[in-house]
């Protein structure tokens, strides 16, 4: 009886065995078959370019504070001063050209955000753009937007800056700019135009964006709300 006992309980651990080889041969075939399907999977398609010359009318708006120096919807810093817009459906890098139909003036812009998320409006501009065909006092208007070829640029060495403040004084701008030179050997001001004059403190000049963001992080400690900026080429620094 124990003879017959003993042989039992082998075949029982060689089955057991067995069931534990199967159950790993099994799911290492199922891991490499979804390896496999995730190799085979179709990688999603870049979004088809806008056709140039398509057109559309409605109403604008355009938007300022709170979302200045927030992230757009395509990963960038979004910057009121600059010509960008938001679209609910044209592709990222589009350029429309706005036109005021109440006074003719245009102005072009990339689309670089998402909206407006309002009933009845098309486009929402940034605050640079809205002043170019003279919106920002109505805050609306009926315009036309026609899809243009992107504008022919120069080649040129981008620049990357750490925007630590905005003063309505120079002289408070002049201050931290000193400072900021001091410490981190490069420092402008840059005027912008607006419904009152700021003046902008850039702190740093990288030829990456990455190597501004690493300044960003270091500055954040006593200036949490700086963010990284393009240096403009246009010699708009003081």
């Amino acid at each position: 009886m124990m003879e017959g006992s003993g042989r039992a309980k082998t075949i029982a651990n060689r089955n057991v065995c067995g069931l534990r080889s199967a159950s790993r041969l099994f799911f290492a075939a199922a891991a490499a078959l979804a390896l496999l399907a995730a190799g085979c999977a179709k990688k999603p398609r870049a979004p088809k370019p806008a056709r140039v010359g398509k057109t559309e009318t409605g109403v604008a708006s355009w938007y300022g504070y709170p979302y200045h120096g927030r992230r757009a919807a395509n990963g960038e810093v979004y910057d009121m001063e600059k010509f960008t817009a938001a679209h609910r459906t044209l592709p990222f890098d589009t350029w429309v050209r706005v036109r005021n139909l109440s006074n003719g003036k245009t102005v072009d812009v990339r689309i670089t955000d998402r909206g407006p998320f309002v009933r009845g409006r098309i486009i929402d501009l940034s605050r640079a753009a809205a002043r170019q065909i003279d919106m920002i006092g109505p805050g609306t208007a009926r315009v036309r937007l026609e899809v243009i070829r992107p504008p022919a640029r120069p080649p040129s060495r981008s620049l990357f800056g750490v925007q630590v403040g905005a003063f309505a004084d120079r002289s408070n701008a002049e201050r931290l700019r000193a400072e900021m030179a001091r410490a981190h050997g490069a420092a402008v001001i840059e005027r912008r135009e607006g419904d009152r004059t700021l003046w902008r403190v850039i702190a740093g000049s990288f030829g990456s964006e990455e190597s501004a963001e690493a300044l960003a992080e270091r500055l954040r400690a006593s200036y949490p709300d700086c963010f990284v900026v393009r240096i403009d080429s246009s010699g708009g620094g003081r």
